[in-house]
This record gives C-alpha cells, sequence and structure tokens, in this order.
C-alpha cells in the first residue's frame, strides 16, 4: 500500500495541469489568500475521501479474495488502463493546442471561493480514485497506516503547499520564478502527462494482475 501511495501521491504532486492553475491563481489579485483557499480545498478533499473509503472498511482491509478486496484490485487495473489510454492518446495528439490553458490564462480577478471551487474541479479524479482504491489496504489498528495516509496527503499537495509558502514569503522572487514555470509547463505539458500517466498506469495494470491471479 505504501509504494502506489507515494507513487500515486508523487503523480498527483506533478500533475500540470493542477500545478498550471494554481500559479495563475497565485498570480491574480489576492492570491495568497486565493491560493490558501485552494491549497485548504485540495487537502479536504483528500481528507473527506480517505474517511469515507475507511467508514466503508471499518478501518480494516477487506480478506483477500472476498468481493470488497477484488472490486478495489479491479477498479485500480480499470484505472491504470484509462491511464495508459490517456497517456497514450495524449502522445499521439501531442502538439495539439489545448483550449483549456487559453482558458485558464484568463484568470484575472477571482475570489477565495472560486479558487476553491476551482481546487476541486481541477484534481486528477482518476489518480485521486486510485489513490482511493488503494486506501482500501490501509488497517488503522497499526499506527504506520496513519502515517501513510498522512505522507499521501501531504506528498499529493505538496507542490502546492511549497509554492504557496514561497509566494507567501518571497513574494517578489516568486512571481518571476513561478511565472517561469508556468511557461515550461505549458511548452512541456503533453510530454509530463505522457510520463505520468504512462508509469503510473503500467505500475497499476502489472500489480493488479499479479495480484488478482497470483493470490492463494
Amino acid at each position: 500500500m505504501v509504494l502506489d501511495l507515494v507513487l500515486i501521491g508523487l503523480a498527483i504532486a506533478v500533475n500540470p495541469f493542477s500545478v498550471t492553475a494554481f500559479v495563475l491563481v497565485l498570480s491574480t489579485r489576492g492570491g495568497i489568500w486565493n491560493g490558501l483557499a485552494f491549497v485548504l480545498t485540495w487537502l479536504a478533499s483528500f481528507v473527506a475521501i480517505i474517511a469515507v473509503v475507511l467508514l466503508m472498511t471499518g478501518g480494516k482491509p477487506p480478506p483477500p479474495k472476498s468481493a470488497p478486496s477484488t472490486a478495489a484490485l479491479a477498479a485500480k487495473l480499470a484505472i491504470g488502463v484509462g491511464l495508459v489510454w490517456y497517456g497514450e492518446r495524449t502522445r499521439r495528439g501531442r502538439g495539439r493546442r489545448r483550449k483549456s490553458s487559453g482558458m485558464m490564462s484568463r484568470l484575472d480577478r477571482i475570489s477565495p471561493w472560486t479558487a476553491a471551487g476551482l481546487a476541486l474541479f481541477l484534481q486528477p479524479w482518476g489518480l485521486v480514485a486510485a489513490g482511493a482504491a488503494t486506501v482500501v489496504e490501509a488497517d488503522l489498528s497499526h499506527a504506520a497506516s496513519y502515517a501513510a495516509l498522512l505522507g499521501y496527503c501531504l506528498l499529493a499537495s505538496s507542490s502546492l503547499l511549497a509554492m504557496e509558502v514561497y509566494a507567501t514569503f518571497a513574494p517578489d522572487s516568486s512571481r518571476v520564478r513561478l511565472g517561469r514555470l508556468r511557461t515550461w509547463l505549458e511548452g512541456h505539458q503533453d510530454e509530463a502527462i505522457v510520463t505520468v500517466c504512462l508509469l503510473l498506469g503500467l505500475w497499476l495494470v502489472g500489480k493488479s494482475i499479479y495480484q488478482l491471479t497470483a493470490r492463494p
């Protein structure tokens, strides 16, 4: 479980859509407060999803070969296949102009409420679903599971947290450097998506098939 959560958390943290959007949120008027609303909503959504999953499992992983265990593995397999498909589709269509980027670049004046809504809208829900399917394996009778879940939430939000702190304490230099980061991401967005989707998708597919076929 821990390795899967680390990989999924890293994939969410470097997702170019959410990172680019957050840089734009920070560049708006009242960007620090808007960014804080974005980050808090982002974190709250992870906590809420984890809480729902743990309520469903009772904090104990389902027995091997049981219906819930098989369903969780099947969900991870389906998500992995979907990520591979999306990564390959993006690779083949590389270089096409993205309308979403143009829409996001028109952000100027937004409220913290709007920023919070963007945080929900721009969640990489496929990756979040993969994380939820992995959390099914959490056993809350062990302290290590609490640490793993906390680490997952922080890792998945690490890029946003780092940019928020940087913009708060070094507003002038952060404006320049985050602008450069946004420009770089917009120029390498497709490559980042292909790499993240294919690597994580293949990992989820391979591990899910192994667990579905090799379990006693």
